[in-house]
């Protein structure tokens, strides 16, 4: 016997995530900004009075914090950032829209492998878990990541068509040579695991 609740049933865990989901979303309405991310960079736009300029704001950025505001007013986000950023790949603007102006910042994320539940470690949390990552290409990775994650795909790929993964034809592979090698001994009961 498990100690762990059972699961709900399909209907109830999806009317259980689409009330998180609205919760989730009315609690980033709320906030004075609004973000975006990928599995490399965090951006976020806020409105700012189509009067002021650049000199008008006090935006500081460090490795594990962000400040950003009007001058002389309560600041727009104030935080430790929930994991750390590459400070010189990282920068703010102010650009005009058609409502006025709105400013940028693009924060570059110093673990490329890390969706962040928040911008800073105060603001209400999204569910990282419901991430899915269409705006991730196999392209943006480093090579070594790439390659792993490359290896993973076709692994589940073959695994859902009842086929060895790599690691399991790598094992088979080296078998047949031994077994090619060393035709006096039995192989008929070989196991591989």
């Amino acid at each position: 016997m498990s100690d762990r609740p059972a699961s709900p049933p399909p209907e109830e865990r999806a009317r259980l995530d689409k009330e998180a989901k609205a919760k989730e979303l009315e609690e980033q309405s709320k906030l004075p900004y609004k973000w975006t991310q990928t599995i490399g960079d965090l951006d976020l736009t806020a409105p700012i009075p189509g009067n002021l300029k650049g000199k008008d704001l006090d935006v500081k950025l460090t490795k594990d914090s962000l400040k950003a505001g009007i001058k002389g007013q309560e600041p727009i986000i104030n935080g430790t950032l929930p994991h750390h950023i590459l400070v010189d790949e990282s920068a703010w603007t102010l650009e005009s829209t058609p409502e006025g102006k709105e400013l940028s910042i693009h924060l570059d994320k110093a673990n490329k492998m890390e969706w962040w539940a928040h911008v800073v470690t105060s603001a209400p949390k999204v569910d990282t878990s419901k991430i899915s990552p269409e705006n991730s290409k196999l392209s943006d990775l480093d090579g070594q990541t790439r390659s792993m994650v490359e290896k993973m795909m076709y692994d589940q790929n073959q695994k859902q068509m009842g086929k060895p993964t790599s690691d399991e034809q790598k094992k088979m592979e080296l078998l047949k040579k031994f077994q090619a090698q060393h035709p006096e001994m039995d192989f008929s009961n070989a196991k591989i695991s």
